[in-house]
């Protein structure tokens, strides 16, 4: 109860004028989360219907269930499981506040199981290494993970080391839906419309592809999807992957000689030449990496897929070029195994459309602020679904949710986490309504 009165406290300074006591959401941000990360949501690579795994659409449904129970308007999932509803403004003319989206997605990362998740609550978090009791070589380190610093007397939320936890992007979720909920609990909080989405196979890249901009509504979006709290991101990576196919010759080992042409030499050859300062692992900050993340080693066709990131468009052009040339240094050592490469955009930096908006992180700052937390803007070494709906005509900056170490089993955020995320939500949407002309 202490944690909820917090809360409630923190939103009644701001709708004092009213003098209205908030009500607090029939269901806070933890409670939310902990029933959405034992959905098993992950997403699959290499698809190529959307969602890529069905199992997402059970979380997508029970979304649309729950919205309309709480009320919220033009509640639908569409045939690519994306879930979308609205709530309208409150003020006495809505015209003159722009339609503001938020959004989370629902699919958790392949990289890492999410079924059967056990969710694991460390209660009065007093400092020091967290090992997670199913798998005690799984310990998040004060030393690799200082944030922890930050939440002495936090309750810490981790899975139980043999899954990850799904805060990627389940917090986020929660926190709109809490959003939401407390929204239409209080119609004494101004606010305009509001246009509410979740996405499936943000983490593969498909879904966010099949999302309906027009019909979503928003002039502007955030996407709840961040790290820490306090860190606002307006910046990406710019993104492209590369393929590299290596064409062998194959024949029966036993009478190979003079025939066989083993792709897979050539392959390891190309491996052998990245440049060990320019991968992700010796790699930070605004430095852009190239990564090898997967293949297929064969003797008649063999394959590498790579990842190209960087800040800047001239960064990725020159790593681009550097992957082209390896591929004609191994083609001249190899000169029978047919060597090809297929370069692909995924995204661009999102900075390059979101400096025309300087609102939206302006406004995501003075809601962090009035949240009780010190506001910082964070490139992401990473993308997200609103880099590419920025491209779409739909400016998406992106917003903290209060986890970290996504994408593994040393995930975490805290029930302090997914409380200060949702009060900087509901103090954003009063942020544009109170800047009306």
């Amino acid at each position: 109860m202490k944690s909820l009165f917090a809360f409630t406290l923190g939103l009644f300074i701001t709708v004092s004028a009213q003098a209205q006591t908030v009500k607090p959401p029939k269901e806070i941000a933890l409670d939310r989360f902990l029933r959405y990360a034992k959905i098993d949501t992950q997403s699959a690579e290499d698809q190529t219907t959307v969602p890529s795994t069905k199992k997402q659409l059970n979380l997508a449904n029970l979304l649309v269930k729950e919205l309309q129970e709480m009320g919220a308007q033009n509640v639908r999932v569409s045939e690519y499981g994306i879930v979308y509803a609205s709530l309208p403004g409150n003020l006495p003319d809505n015209s003159k506040v722009p339609v503001i989206g938020f959004i989370a997605h629902i699919d958790t990362s392949p990289a890492v199981s999410g079924e059967n998740v056990n969710v694991i609550i460390h209660k009065n978090y007093q400092g020091g290494d967290i090992v997670l009791p199913k798998d005690p070589t799984q310990i998040i380190t004060v030393a690799n993970t200082p944030v922890l610093k930050e939440l002495i007397g936090d309750d810490i939320i981790t899975a139980d080391g043999t899954t990850l936890l799904g805060s990627d992007d389940k917090a986020g979720i929660a926190e709109i839906m809490t959003m939401a909920d407390t929204l239409i609990q209080n119609p004494q909080i101004k606010h305009g419309a509001i246009a509410i989405a979740f996405t499936p196979d943000e983490e593969v890249g498909g879904g966010i592809d099949k999302f309906d901009v027009q019909g979503f509504g928003a002039k502007f979006a955030y996407t709840v999807d961040g790290k820490s709290l306090g860190s606002i991101n307006e910046e990406t990576w710019g993104a492209r992957t590369a393929v590299v196919t290596f064409k062998g010759m194959s024949t029966h080992p036993g009478t190979a000689k003079g025939i066989m042409v083993n792709a897979a030499y050539a392959l390891g050859d190309y491996l052998l030449r990245f440049p060990k300062d320019m991968l992700p692992e010796t790699t930070e900050g605004r430095v852009g990496f190239v990564h090898p993340y997967g293949g297929i080693a064969d003797i008649e066709q063999s394959s590498i897929k790579v990842l190209l990131r960087d800040f800047d468009v001239s960064g990725l052009d020159a790593k681009e070029k550097m992957l082209r040339d390896m591929v004609a240094q191994t083609q001249a050592k190899y000169p029978e195994v047919k060597i090809s490469i297929d370069v692909k955009e995924n995204y661009k930096n999102m900075k390059e459309e979101l400096k025309n908006f300087p609102e939206l992180t302006e406004n995501a700052f003075e809601a962090t602020r009035r949240a009780g937390l010190k506001p910082k803007m964070d490139p992401i070494r990473g993308g997200t679904d609103g880099a590419r709906l920025t491209f779409r005509g739909l400016p998406t900056p992106n917003l903290f949710t209060g986890g970290n170490n996504f994408h593994g089993k040393l995930e975490f955020n805290s029930r302090r986490g997914l409380e200060k995320t949702t009060e900087t939500l509901i103090h954003l949407v009063q942020i544009f309504a109170e800047k009306k002309p």
